[in-house]
């Protein structure tokens, strides 16, 4: 017998026990986002490759080791998409969404795609939300985007797991001048530098500063400061940034060596960290990419943003024991065992006028047969809080009994015609006792 096919590595199975937390924050996420009004946007998960060799940098880790590239039947370079603010600005510019300079905020979710060594809370098939902001210049947006990130923290219940941290890349005039200053400091520790940062220092010397080597940070503690190379106008808006959040009690720390991995980013960036999840620290980041839209042949488009990893925030999640109510189903389910092939008739029927008269009831028939003892296992498994058992008597009466599987109570004989009316007065009273 030959083993059965398995999935791919680094990219998982999310199995009903699981997808119901996912259904939990993709909801907070969703109700949030239109309070603060943003529109989804879906965008395809195959996109030109060229879309993210120009957008993500060609010196990046990214483009460099982790893209899904192949080319397709015309012979055309084609790619997984491996982030999402690409994409999104690519459909934005294709639809003239900004056009006439109108403001435009989308959000987006789904899978994204990165060839790199599968850990916890890091796949090769991941999942991300994110926001972008375009035509919307200034502090004040990446002070909303901010403050929006820390909403959702309080409404899924980890706002003391998470800390924001904030630093400015400045202009692209600046960021360039701190770039030669840095070249021109590291040049001369090059041969104490770890073998990435050796080879980043022609190409992408900046990423250096994220550098997870212990003796290059150690080299990088007397390097310039990026901070002390901003331009007149990055540093107001730096400052501004802070007053706002100041204003909104949202706790920040600077950190000097955050420059984020993609090229595409200038002024503010932003990330929210935890120490609750080893390596796997930053759990959401963004920042402003003024430039992004000429890089992709539109015209000059203000632009903010941040994305996050659900796979990461549910990880932190799971860390923090942080446990969704129930709110995703019916806080009485009904488990229906039909003991004969005419029960099962009725079952049909009974169920569907249930589900007609009292919407969002969740209700399963058993389908499978079996004498009683067997199904009512079955109901109690399915952790319905009442069994309805149909046998040959229930049929010739027209009635129900309703067994209760959970906590105190009699078995009770209910009328076919007056079923709709008892579940409903079990409902009102499960809710009245919680309330």
């Amino acid at each position: 017998m030959s083993k059965p096919l398995q999935a791919i590595r680094g990219m998982n199975d999310i199995l009903p026990a699981q997808s119901a937390q996912w259904r939990w924050v993709e909801g907070h996420i969703s109700a949030l986002m239109s309070e603060y009004g943003f529109g989804q946007i879906r965008t395809p998960v195959v996109e030109v490759t060229e879309l993210f060799k120009r957008s993500i940098g060609d010196a990046t880790d990214i483009v460099e080791k982790e893209m899904y590239s192949f080319a397709d039947r015309n012979g055309d370079s084609i790619t997984l998409r491996p982030e999402g603010t690409a994409s999104c600005l690519r459909a934005v510019l294709e639809n003239a969404l900004v056009d006439n300079n109108q403001l435009a905020k989308l959000w987006y979710i789904g899978p994204m795609f990165r060839y790199e060594r599968p850990q916890k809370g890091r796949y090769r098939q991941f999942h991300q939300f994110g926001a972008e902001v375009f035509n919307g210049n200034g502090p004040d947006v990446d002070a909303e985007l901010i403050a929006l990130t820390a909403r959702l923290w309080q409404r899924l219940g980890v706002s003391d797991a998470v800390t924001l941290e904030l630093n400015s890349l400045g202009s692209s005039e600046a960021r360039a001048a701190y770039r030669a200053a840095l070249v021109d400091y590291l040049q001369k520790h090059q041969s104490d530098l770890d073998e990435d940062s050796q080879r980043r220092l022609t190409s992408n010397p900046l990423r250096i500063l994220d550098s997870k080597d212990a003796a290059t940070q150690q080299i990088l503690e007397n390097a310039p400061k990026l901070l002390d190379c901003l331009d007149d106008d990055s540093h107001r808006a730096f400052e501004t940034l802070k007053k706002r959040l100041d204003l909104l009690g949202i706790g920040y720390r600077i950190n000097p060596k955050l420059v984020r991995g993609l090229d595409y980013y200038n002024q503010t960036v932003f990330e929210w960290v935890t120490d609750q999840l080893g390596a796997q620290g930053t759990v959401c980041g963004g920042g402003r990419y003024d430039g992004l839209a000429q890089l992709l042949g539109g015209k000059a488009t203000p632009a903010a943003g941040f994305a996050m990893g659900l796979e990461r925030l549910l990880l932190l999640l799971e860390t923090l024991k942080v446990v969704p109510p129930d709110q995703l189903s019916c806080p009485l389910p009904l488990y229906i065992c039909p003991l004969n092939e005419q029960a099962t008739q009725v079952a049909f029927k009974l169920s569907e006028d249930l589900r007609s008269a009292l919407p969002g009831l969740h209700l399963q028939i058993n389908l499978s047969g079996g004498n009683v003892k067997n199904q009512l296992k079955k109901a109690d498994k399915s952790e319905a809080q009442y069994a309805l058992l149909l046998g040959e008597d229930e049929l010739a009466r027209q009635v129900v009994q309703c067994k209760p599987l959970r906590g105190q109570g009699e078995q009770q004989e209910v009328i076919w015609r007056d079923l709709a009316g008892w579940v409903s007065q079990r409902l009102f009273k499960v809710t009245s006792n919680e309330d």
